[in-house]
């Protein structure tokens, strides 16, 4: 059964130049030494990795060399720095990224040379950085993949699955141990590369190098973290009885009060953490992050306000994003706190509009917009919400207004 990785649903945050170049390199390198038989003889005379004897340049050069006439691996290596390395590339930027995946490749290296003397070539070993990587930063993506076993098609599984369970367990352990007499694939290579990267960006996101999301690795631990502390707190019976009945529950009150305010403790601690990871966020202009972070607010506590301008930022970043339902609400929560703010007026208008735009709640847009209609002063503005109401009223069937 062939399975191949094709795309991600990741999000590409900036061009990724540096992967581009990556993979230009190593495709030009190997045809320049397919068609040249002195160039084919430099590499292995010198840019081969010698496990044997090895000098520190190979531990680099290695790296973008490919057996010749091995179009297969090639071809096999540069999709996966495609599908992985895109996203990795976007999110880390370009510096930082090729510094992971030069030091991949050396680490992959590195964990050959302990117990190999062969001569070692491929880029599998920096590509492997990657791909645990692309985990560590992206864990709950989901990967495309095209499958051959007497039908050919299309479907999707999560990365955790095709990564930890196809790619490294299954293609580097559990395969190569029931295949019979050796094998010309570097196979420590590969799983000293798929330490490195996933160890190297963990470390990277721990020290704040890497911009955080609630949706990276080190947010699912800390998530499950505190769904441990929780669990612990409710194998209390009176914190289960206070969790069923409320302030009503009398089982043991003055017992449960301990366990109660370490559970709210925890609770306020993590809703400070996220509102000081939204405030840094905003001060980084990464207003994606931001936007995120604060739905990740709202699970947490329902009745959070940002300050206004951080408050009116987020939600400008959603409504770019396309996430009307969620501008929509981080937009309200702006009225109803800063309803005197300079904006207010702006911002009723635009939601009249998203209201009826983008959620096509008729009603609710009608309001906004006969708000804004009386308040604004600007021409062009009270244009667009006339035109604006006047698409609401024929939606509900209403007569057009005088206005």
């Amino acid at each position: 059964m062939l399975l191949i990785p094709v795309r991600t649903d990741s999000p590409i945050r900036r061009t990724p130049y540096v992967n581009i170049g990556l993979l230009v390199a190593n495709v030009l390198i190997f045809m320049v030494g397919s068609i040249s038989p002195g160039f084919h003889q430099f590499e292995n005379r010198h840019l081969v990795l010698d496990a044997a004897w090895p000098q520190l340049y190979q531990f680099f050069t290695y790296q973008f060399l490919h057996a010749k006439g091995s179009i297969w691996h090639l071809a096999g290596n540069m999709l996966f720095l495609w599908v992985f390395g895109n996203p990795v590339n976007g999110k880390l930027g370009h510096v930082p990224y090729l510094l992971l995946y030069l030091a991949g490749g050396v680490c992959a290296a590195a964990g050959y040379v302990l117990g190999n003397s062969n001569p070692l070539i491929g880029a599998s070993g920096s590509i492997a950085a990657v791909t645990t990587a692309y985990l560590v930063l992206f864990p709950l993506s989901n990967i495309h993949i095209f499958y051959w076993f007497f039908f050919i098609g299309f479907f999707e599984l999560p990365s955790l699955i095709m990564i930890v369970v196809k790619i490294i367990l299954w293609d580097n352990i559990l395969g190569p141990a029931l295949q019979p007499g050796p094998s010309a694939v570097a196979y420590s290579a590969h799983l000293a590369g798929y330490a490195f990267g996933f160890a190297g960006a963990l470390i990277l996101l721990v020290a704040g190098v890497i911009p955080r999301d609630q949706f990276d690795m080190l947010a699912l631990l800390k998530r499950w973290r505190r769904r441990q502390v929780f669990a612990e707190a409710m194998r209390d019976p009176s914190m289960q009885a206070r969790a069923r009945f409320g302030r009503v529950a009398r089982t043991d009150v003055v017992r449960a009060r301990p366990v109660a305010d370490s559970v709210r403790e925890v609770a306020q601690r993590r809703v400070a953490e996220t509102r000081a990871q939204i405030h840094s966020a905003l001060a980084a202009q990464d207003r994606t992050q931001a936007a995120e972070l604060y739905e990740q607010l709202l699970m947490e506590d329902p009745d959070q306000v940002l300050p206004r301008q951080a408050q009116l930022d987020v939600a400008n970043q959603l409504y770019t994003l396309h996430r009307a339902p969620q501008a929509a609400v981080a937009y309200e929560r702006f009225l109803k706190h800063y309803a005197a703010a300079p904006e207010a007026d702006h911002v009723r208008l635009l939601l009249g509009i998203i209201y009826a735009r983008d959620l096509q709640r008729f009603e609710t847009a009608e309001q906004y917009l006969g708000d804004s209609l009386e308040k604004l002063t600007d021409a062009r503005r009270r244009e667009q919400c006339a035109h604006w109401l006047k698409v609401v009223r024929e939606a509900l069937s209403r007569p057009p207004s005088g206005e």
